[in-house]
């Protein structure tokens, strides 16, 4: 028989009372934040991020880490964004757009497909998707392929998606202030989290008021010094 305290230090074995440390994450660049997410930052799988409206600031939590994996030249994915990445806006945040890949799909389901084959590829460290609606099967068909690659898998729903059952890993909802996001954890791993707590947000300075998810289309042109450095799997 195993001892009780060797299957314990398994990271498959979760307990409910513990913070779940030791976790692989990728740090979301916000300091408050990465203290109450098991592992310190956006765990590898499936995490949902609910908010109200397109175009709200929502991207702004995960721009640092987009940023952070590309400057070490990990690729990255936008999978039926609702508009085309404004690629000025994404340049300010320090994200290299030569590691970025914008897929279209036509429908739903070409879009829950396409997700689910980039990441059972397992070549890309973050990938971004707009799901406005998706069943437990299909969004379980998508935790599970996430848990094959080395990132995660961040998609963006309706807070009507709250009352919900969800298979990801994590779950935040979002409410935007002036300055800040109110952030209420609805799931994570370890205990519980009963009360939002504030999360200052520094947007990048335009000549006119820009959003990551703009109109313009995606330039092609690599950040600067960005030739010199391939992206990797």
């Amino acid at each position: 028989m195993i001892p009780l305290a060797q299957i314990l230090q398994r990271q498959a074995v979760w307990r409910g009372g513990a913070a779940a440390a030791g976790l692989p994450a990728a740090p979301t660049g916000f300091a408050a934040l990465d203290a109450e997410l098991p592992g310190g930052g956006w765990p590898a799988g499936l995490v949902e991020v609910l908010h109200r409206a397109q175009g709200m600031g929502e991207l702004q939590i995960v721009l640092p880490a987009l940023a952070a994996l590309t400057s070490a030249g990990r690729r990255i994915v936008w999978l039926a964004p609702p508009h085309l990445p404004y690629a000025p806006a994404l340049r300010a945040a320090g994200v290299r757009l030569d590691c970025l890949t914008v897929v279209r799909a036509p429908g739903r389901r070409d879009a829950l497909w396409a997700a689910e084959q980039a990441l059972r590829a397992g070549t890309f460290h973050a990938l971004l998707l707009w799901l406005p609606r998706a069943s437990y099967q299909e969004l379980r068909r998508l935790a599970v392929a996430a848990q094959a690659g080395p990132g995660f898998a961040l998609a963006f729903r309706p807070p009507e998606a709250a009352g919900e059952a969800s298979p990801a890993v994590l779950r935040l909802a979002l409410e935007a202030g002036q300055r800040q996001f109110a952030i209420r954890i609805l799931k994570r791993r370890g205990q519980p989290l009963a009360a939002s707590f504030p999360l200052p947000i520094e947007r990048p300075v335009f000549e006119r008021p820009a959003h990551a998810l703009g109109r313009a289309p995606l330039s092609a042109t690599p950040a600067p010094g960005a030739r010199a450095r391939a992206c990797a799997a």
